[in-house]
């Protein structure tokens, strides 16, 4: 650690210090001691009101456990729950009406309709590869997924029926989302033949070379190309088509990372910053080659009155920071205490993010001039205040204009939900975003109401009222304030990668229900999901959905009332969780890798951060305070599905087993989620994983 004059306050890890200093603060021509004492003054101000909202939302759930074992043996009286959780100040008061004043939106966050991509932002490859993804090939994202209902490519090169069966299906979606005029078809279309389309207005221009159409905001571009494979042997010479997918991408320092020191947030700082300046790269070896991916560029066009336009090439990038719980000793404040994590991310990220701002970027991130920052975890109005007031003395130290920081609130807790106007209200000159989630409301859900009895079933818990009252709500009230046209709506997670056929089914009802973006888990995903929003257009549905509902369905709690489960459904959903929870900890504790393809129970790979960790072990934890399950028979279950999670991971050999390393680091972190679940801070999973993986760095 490093302690100079400037840093009196506070003593920082050298390595970030100078990263700072050298990489953002001297390109940006800002004072270095200004800058340090400024920070010491602003963690002086905000870390102790971080630490007296962290200390209120323990006193809130200490009242509501009491609440529920007093009232233990007796059926539970929804006026009086909601009394209660008034006269405590868990319910706040509607702040009336009010519409958001956000300025200076970009129009992918704004005024487009689009796929969003979460990406850990400690993998570089997987930041480039998601940065990229604002274009995908329809050609690739069909012939390589089950989303293309046709027979498997057979192995072993080029499948000529498969390629036939992808461009059939991508011709029919030029007819749905560009008819031609008159009776034509795409089908029908032959080589140089003129395009005539029935809405002129779709044209755009002419790239290198295709054609280039808009739909719904979105971008379509035809590429003609008769020395490709394809192109050669097509009739019309159409050797792809390529759209616009992933609009936006979060570049996530939270919960898909496993980041517990200095040196990870280091990596982190670094990554943020190759993506503001426009340089990141990686190299790796495929087909026994070394390649080098960089930052795609611009796309070029001709517009039909001749001049030359662009359009980004690139999403434009958000950043997760860290919620207000966890600190991190990357730095120490004047008692020796850790720095609250989420402060040192509000000032690295946009310090970075200033070089975009000041122009000093090869691309440019927004052309709005703006920083977006998406919030997690934040428990109700006050803690969206308290974020509010940190942003605005953020732009106080870097000098920037009021609200250049946009914050993106993450309606993923309890006290949020049923407080969204509130917490809009509390940020509502720079939101630009809210989104449901329903793993970790799901784990506060639980958490909050742990007390109350035993909980439905995991796969029950999709049914039951209060997650479709906020599901409604979360789309609804972002309508009523005026979101529509100035910030996304958003909706969560298909979490499996591999099963892009069920999503295509499944996932155009998030648009159905008014959201204006949905999360996917990979580029080839984003492109597929793209097609929805050529099918829908999402602004006009909003404009028809019904007011927000009251909160007595969100509040019912989804007790198992009168379950009688048998032991095999009992040991059934128990290993379901243990084998989740043991899939995800042992590379999550041993490996750093906060987010992978995760096989579950099925051998189904799913998309899983903590998150999904959450959910797992406060359901385990619930039964068991509840006397569903035992202590030995959570023992067995993991003993059993620790060998499980072993046979699906022969194949790594960074590996290292859980069986026969029961007191290992993994094993153990598994086992205290799930034994000290109860008393887990809003039953977050961070503070036991940072505990165990700084154990296992440690050696």
């Amino acid at each position: 650690m490093t302690d100079m004059t400037a840093r009196a306050a506070i003593a920082i890890d050298a390595r970030l210090a100078t990263f700072l200093e050298t990489e953002v603060l001297g390109p940006l021509g800002r004072d270095v001691d200004a800058f340090w004492q400024g920070f010491a003054a602003l963690l002086a101000h905000f870390a102790p009101r971080n630490r007296a909202l962290l200390e209120k939302r323990e006193s809130l759930q200490a009242q509501i456990d009491a609440w529920h074992v007093e009232r233990a043996g007796k059926p539970h009286d929804p006026a009086a729950y909601k009394a209660f959780l008034t006269a405590i100040g868990y319910l706040v008061p509607e702040p009336g009406d009010f519409r958001i004043g956000t300025e200076n939106v970009d129009p992918e966050i704004a005024t487009m309709a689009g796929p969003q991509l979460v990406v850990p932002i400690l993998n570089a490859r997987f930041l480039l590869n998601a940065a990229n993804a604002r274009w995908g090939s329809l050609y690739d994202a069909f012939y390589g997924t089950d989303a293309l209902d046709a027979p498997a490519p057979t192995p072993g090169g080029y499948d000529e029926a498969r390629g036939a069966a992808v461009i059939a299906r991508v011709r029919g979606f030029l007819d749905e989302t560009l008819p031609l005029a008159g009776d034509k078809s795409w089908h029908q279309l032959a080589a140089r033949e003129e395009i005539q389309l029935a809405d002129p207005a779709q044209l755009v221009g002419n790239t290198d070379k295709g054609i280039l159409f808009r739909n719904n905001g979105l971008h379509v571009e035809v590429v003609f190309d008769p020395n490709t494979p394809v192109g050669a042997t097509d009739k019309a010479g159409i050797a792809d088509v390529v759209i616009e997918s992933a609009l936006t991408t979060i570049a996530d320092c939270e919960d898909s990372v496993a980041a517990v020191d200095a040196e990870d947030k280091l990596l982190a700082y670094t990554n943020w910053l190759g993506i503001i300046r426009g340089d990141l790269s990686e190299s790796f070896a495929k087909g026994g080659k070394t390649l080098t991916r960089t930052l795609a560029g611009d796309k070029s066009y001709t517009a039909p009155d001749g001049t030359a336009q662009t359009l980004k090439g690139r999403s434009l990038m958000f950043v997760r920071n860290v919620g207000h719980l966890m600190t991190n000793p990357a730095i120490r404040l004047a008692d020796g205490s850790e720095v609250p994590e989420g402060i040192m991310d509000a000032v690295f990220t946009s310090a970075i993010s200033t070089l975009d701002v000041e122009g000093h970027g090869k691309f440019g991130n927004s052309r709005c001039k703006s920083i977006y920052i998406v919030k997690p975890k934040m428990h109700g109005p006050e803690e969206c205040a308290f974020t509010n007031d940190l942003f605005d003395a953020v732009e106080d130290l870097l000098g920037l204009k009021r609200h250049t920081i946009k914050v993106g609130v993450m309606d993923e807790e309890r006290r949020t939900s049923a407080n969204l106007a509130a917490c809009i209200h509390a940020v509502k000159d720079r939101i630009v975003f809210i989104n449901t989630g329903f793993l970790d409301r799901t784990g506060d859900e639980i958490h909050t109401a742990m007390r109350a009895g035993p909980m439905l079933r995991k796969g029950a818990m999709k049914g039951s009222d209060w997650l479709k009252a906020y599901e409604a709500r979360n789309v609804a009230i972002g309508l009523k304030h005026g979101l529509s046209g100035k910030a996304q709506i958003g909706k969560g997670m298909w979490a499996a990668p591999d099963l892009m056929g069920q999503m295509m089914v499944e996932k155009i009802g998030h648009l159905k229900a008014g959201a204006n973006t949905a999360w996917v888990p990979s580029p080839t995903a984003a492109t597929l999901h793209a097609l929805h929003y050529h099918q829908i257009d999402v602004f006009h549905v909003q404009k028809h959905l019904p007011e927000p509902a009251g909160l007595d369905a969100l509040l019912s709690i989804p007790l198992a009332e009168g379950a009688n489960w048998s032991e095999e459904e009992i040991r059934e959903e128990l290993d379901n969780n243990c084998q989740g929870l043991l899939g995800y900890v042992v590379r999550w504790v041993d490996q750093g890798v906060g987010c992978s393809k995760v096989p579950d129970i099925n051998d189904v790979g799913l998309m899983e951060d903590r998150a999904t960790l959450r959910i797992s072990s406060q359901h385990i934890a619930n039964w068991l305070l509840h006397g569903v399950i035992s202590e030995a028979q959570v023992m067995d279950s993991l003993t059993r599905m620790a060998a499980k999670v072993d046979a699906q991971n022969a194949g790594d050999p960074l590996y290292v087993p859980l069986t026969g390393n029961e007191t290992g680091a993994a094993f153990s972190a598994a086992r205290d989620l799930i034994f000290k679940g109860v008393e887990q801070p809003s039953g977050y999973t961070e503070p036991l994983l940072h505990a165990w993986r700084l154990r296992k760095k440690a050696g």
